[in-house]
């Protein structure tokens, strides 16, 4: 049996904290290792207990979400940032993506939600819902970035294709179904994409996509639950 998906809770709000950890906690396959209470001792938490997932509040005092999601990832850590956010912080979530996230919940989301979006994050793959991407990037981004564009440019014409779907929101599976290839070479294809446009994660090149263009908000997008 595998081990359980390590967690750290970051919220300033007790409650809430305490809430997300007995949700979390509840689960078999899910241990909640800490809980911290601003950006910095969340960062703190992470370098010294290595949870596999970091469930961050977006605003928090001292440190925000933000900038701790950016130490996390500058520090070479392998914990994953999921970032809880509410409408009116949307600017945030997109610093937040840029930052490293692999991906965001809003906070009145489904305790069922929020299970899956902590096993997605922990498996490698991102969580958010394309048609809130999509909010988020056609308020944010202010046309094609031509530095992304020419690093999207250095790709083959198949991983550009497989980089296309992963920014619609599809998982490695669904790729590799849609694309006729198997999940080994959807995911060789975007090591490779990933290298090439030199981010951490499938949530960075998603930024790229989108930034590039490759990816207009309001097209295109897949629904998921």
């Amino acid at each position: 049996m595998s081990r359980p998906v390590r967690v750290l809770v970051a919220d300033d709000q007790e409650l809430v904290r305490t809430a997300f950890t007995i949700m979390l906690g509840s689960q078999p396959d899910i241990e909640v290792v800490a809980e911290a209470g601003d950006g910095a001792d969340a960062v703190d938490l992470c370098r010294k207990v290595r949870p596999d997932v970091a469930v961050m509040d977006i605003r928090m005092p001292s440190v925000d979400g933000v900038e701790a999601t950016r130490r996390i990832t500058a520090a070479g850590l392998e914990t994953r940032v999921l970032v809880l956010t509410t409408f009116d912080l949307d600017e945030y979530v997109v610093a937040a993506l840029r930052a490293g996230a692999s991906g965001f919940l809003l906070k009145d989301a489904s305790a069922e939600r929020l299970l899956r979006a902590v096993r997605q994050v922990a498996a490698g793959e991102t969580s958010w819902a394309p048609t809130v991407m999509d909010r988020l990037l056609t308020t944010y981004l202010r046309g094609p970035d031509p530095r992304a564009a020419a690093d999207v440019r250095t790709l083959t014409d198949r991983e550009r294709e497989v980089l296309r779907n992963v920014a619609q929101g599809l998982s490695n599976d669904e790729v590799a179904h849609r694309l006729y290839l198997s999940v080994t070479t959807v995911k060789t294809h975007l090591a490779r994409v990933f290298a090439k446009l030199g981010v951490r994660d499938r949530a960075q090149a998603v930024v790229v996509a989108y930034e590039s263009g490759l990816v207009v908000p309001g097209t295109e997008t897949v629904s998921r639950p």
